[in-house]
This record gives C-alpha cells, sequence and structure tokens, in this order.
C-alpha cells in the first residue's frame, strides 16, 4: 500500500461540554502516490493500495458537544497512479485501487451534539486516480475489483443518537479525473472496474434517534471532471464497467429526528462518464455510466424533513456506454445524464411531513448515449439512455420503500 498525505490530523474528544476544535491546513505543493508492479502466476490474492490526499482531518466525539470549525485549503495537484502487469495465472482475487483526494474531513459523534463549521477549498490543478491492471494474456481466476476515485473536497459527517448542526463550504478549480481499465484474456468469476470522479461530495448519516440542521455550499468551476471506466478481456462470465462523475453532490439520511437542510449548489465544469466493456464470450456483461451536474439527496426515516435547495449548472454533461461482445448470455448497458437532481423523502408510516422549495436552473447540454455490438450470438440485451437536464423528486413513503 502506497499513501502520500500532506497535512493529516487526527483527534477524539473526550467526554466534556462546549469543547472546540480549531482546524487549519494549508498544502501549497504537489502531492504524488505511484505504483508499479510487475506479478506472475500469483498463488493468492493481489491487494494494492495507492492514496494521495493534499489535507486529511478527522476526530470523533462521545457524550457531551463539541464544535468543528475546520479550514482546509488545497493549491497544489493531487495524483496517485497504480500500473499492476498481472502476467499468467492470478489464483486469488485481485484488488487494485488508486485514490486521490484534495481535502478530506470526517467527524463522527456518539450521543453528542456536533456543530460543525467546515470550508474547503481546492485551486489546484488537478486531482486524478489512474489505475491500469493486466495484460492481454492475464486469467484472474477469482476475478476482482479495479478501481479509480478521485474528489476535490469530501466532508463526511456520522451520528449516533446525536444532533449535527452547521455549514458545510465547499468550492474547487480543478480538473479532476479519474480512470480505471483492465485487460486480460480470462476472467471466471465476478470481475468489476469502476471509475469516480467528484469535485464536491458531502455525505451525512445519522441514526438512533438523531437530528439534523445543515447548511451546504457547493461550488465547481474547473475545466472539466471526467470518470472512464473500461474493463476488457476474453472471456469472462461476470464482467462490469462502471463510471460515475459528478460536479456537486450531497446525500443526507437521518433516522429518528428531523432534518432541515438548505442547500446551493453552482456548477460551470463540463462533465463527462464513459464505461466500456468488451469480451469475446460473455456470460453476464455490464457497462454503466453516470454523470451529474448537481445532485442532493435528502431523506428521513421519521416526521420531518425541509429542503430549501438552489441548482444552477452552466457546464455541459456527457454520458456514454458502450459494450462490444461476439457471443454470449446477458448484457446489460445504462447511460444517464443530469443537469441538476433532487429527491426528498420521508416516512410514510410515521405520519412524515415534507416540506421543500427547489429552485433548479440549467443551460448547459445534457447527453446520454448507450451502445452495444454483439457480432455472433446472444440470449438477453438490456439498454437503456436517458438524459434529464432538471429533476425533482418528493415524496413520502414507507421505510421499505
Amino acid at each position: 500500500m502506497c499513501v502520500a498525505a500532506a497535512t493529516e490530523a487526527a483527534a477524539q474528544t473526550p467526554p466534556q461540554d462546549n469543547t472546540i476544535v480549531l482546524n487549519n491546513q494549508l498544502q501549497l505543493g504537489d502531492v504524488f502516490a505511484d505504483q508499479t508492479l510487475n506479478v506472475v502466476d500469483s498463488q493468492d490474492q493481489v491487494t494494492v493500495g495507492t492514496t494521495a490526499t493534499g489535507n486529511n482531518a478527522s476526530g470523533a466525539v462521545e457524550n457531551g458537544a463539541i464544535t468543528v470549525r475546520s479550514d482546509q485549503d488545497m493549491r497544489g495537484d493531487s495524483v496517485a497512479t497504480t500500473t499492476a502487469t498481472l502476467g499468467g495465472d492470478t489464483s486469488g482475487p485481485a484488488a487494485i485501487q488508486s485514490t486521490a483526494n484534495g481535502n478530506y474531513l470526517a467527524v463522527s459523534a456518539y450521543d453528542a451534539d456536533l456543530t460543525v463549521e467546515a470550508t474547503q477549498r481546492n485551486t489546484g490543478g488537478l486531482v486524478s486516480a489512474t489505475t491500469v491492471v493486466g495484460d492481454e494474456n492475464a486469467r484472474l481466476l477469482a476475478g476482482g475489483l479495479v478501481a479509480a476515485n478521485a474528489g476535490s473536497n469530501t466532508t463526511a459527517l456520522y451520528g449516533e443518537g446525536s444532533v449535527l448542526t452547521g455549514t458545510i463550504e465547499q468550492s474547487s478549480s480543478a480538473t479532476v479525473q479519474a480512470y480505471g481499465r483492465l485487460d486480460s484474456q480470462y476472467a471466471p468469476a465476478e470481475t468489476n472496474v469502476t471509475a469516480q470522479a467528484t469535485v464536491n461530495a458531502i455525505g451525512v448519516n445519522s441514526v438512533q434517534t438523531s437530528g439534523q440542521d445543515l447548511a451546504i455550499d457547493q461550488t465547481s468551476s474547473g475545466d472539466f471532471i471526467e470518470a472512464e471506466a473500461s474493463a476488457n478481456t476474453g472471456n469472462g462470465w461476470d464482467l462490469a464497467a462502471r463510471a460515475r462523475a459528478v460536479a456537486n453532490s450531497a446525500n443526507l439520511y437521518n433516522s429518528g429526528g428531523s432534518v432541515v437542510t438548505t442547500s446551493n449548489q453552482d456548477n460551470s465544469a463540463f462533465v463527462r462518464a464513459a464505461a466500456t466493456t468488451t469480451a469475446y464470450d460473455y456470460g453476464r456483461a455490464q457497462a454503466y455510466a453516470r454523470g451529474a451536474a448537481n445532485e442532493l439527496s435528502v431523506g428521513n426515516n421519521d416526521i420531518y424533513v425541509e429542503i430549501d435547495n438552489t441548482q444552477i449548472n452552466t457546464g455541459g454533461v456527457d454520458v456514454s456506454a458502450t459494450f462490444s461482445g461476439t457471443n454470449g448470455y446477458d448484457v446489460y448497458v445504462g447511460a444517464e445524464a443530469v443537469g441538476n437532481s433532487v429527491t426528498g423523502y420521508a416516512c410514510s408510516e410515521c405520519q412524515g411531513y415534507l416540506e421543500a422549495r427547489n429552485t433548479q436552473t440549467n443551460s448547459g447540454d445534457v447527453s446520454a448515449q448507450a451502445s452495444t455490438v454483439v457480432a455472433g450470438s446472444n440470449r438477453a440485451v438490456i439498454s437503456s439512455a436517458t438524459a434529464t437536464g432538471n429533476s425533482a423528486t418528493f415524496y413520502v413513503s414507507r421505510p421499505t420503500h
């Protein structure tokens, strides 16, 4: 495993009321992590992880109350690259991943009140993750995972029996790229190639009688965001390529209390996601790609949800999914592109209440293309391509729905 972290901070706070944590991180230079492997006839697993991070901060609190004030500023490039040549038979599963981050913040609360005032800025030129695996004669007998993940700014909050409040501001002018590729001769087990590129990402999960009151502001102004996944083999039993590119993403879930979310998302970057799967012989083959400029999801498995959402996209979104093969069974191809997307839901069995104010403006071109070529015989092809400028879904449903 190769890890490059320019600035890192970690804290665990003991029970104490009114604790304040101040975090200020500035990364001026570039951060690079690189691995090259040449493995022949491995008798067991091949596991590789390559990580490059500009600023990283994490913490946790149990009981009491805490305020976290965090300012992270990334001004250099963050690049993670893994190149692995797997010759002959690889008997165990292969798990090879590259991860590049600009700024990363993670805070957890357990039976506590957590207030977060977080700012993340990335004015560096590039956040890039590349994972290239295989050889035209490689035989992956136990299948595996090839993954590339790139993120400019990421904030993750978690709570159990806690109240999460505060503000999160993210801005980035960096180019974000993720590329994953596999070349092999034979893969007789589940084999996945994934690529995910996200400029600004916020994930909040609170459970066991928790609550949320958060204000979110995300701005993406780089040139482009790109995620590309390519899975290729001569004979693959269960082969998939999945690519996901998103400029601004926020996902919030709660159970046991109220959720109040104010969100502003603005994107001007070009978003591209492409997934390609090729196999001469195949059992199950999949190529799926999704691209979004702005996306927000707010859910509560309890009574009250309030959402005030504003989304503006002036950048284009281009998504493509492609499969090419000769003889096999089932093919699944999907391409999904959206300019602005918001989803909000509450629990119906709890007599849930949902209040939403939504404004969406999209002036960028949105395109989704799905292509399938079967040169020989095949059992089934399931294909879809969906392009949407603005999408808003609000509902009150049962927890299992």
